[in-house]
């Protein structure tokens, strides 16, 4: 199954929906290379980015997952280079 490279850029503002996130990266672990996490205190918020290498499907499924959670937005880059197989 080909994969693809790339980065998920997640903002936190609604700190309630952080459970339903957890939940959400828990549930595609297999698929995350590593997570950065930033809270910024003053403003309220949170960034998270993670890597991920992983079939299209899986990454388009787990940012529209963690989109429709309330007051959380992400957006997901690929690599440019040819997919992955695995």
């Amino acid at each position: 199954m080909e994969t693809r490279i790339g980065a998920i850029s997640i903002i936190v503002e609604e700190a309630d929906s952080v459970e339903a996130l957890n939940a959400v990266l828990h549930e595609y672990a297999s698929c995350i290379l590593g997570r950065m996490g930033i809270p910024y205190r003053e403003k309220g918020i949170s960034i998270i980015c993670l890597a991920f290498d992983a079939p299209t499907d899986a990454i388009n499924a787990m940012t529209g997952k963690i989109g429709r959670l309330p007051g959380v937005s992400a957006k997901a880059v690929y690599s440019r280079g040819a997919a992955a197989a695995t």
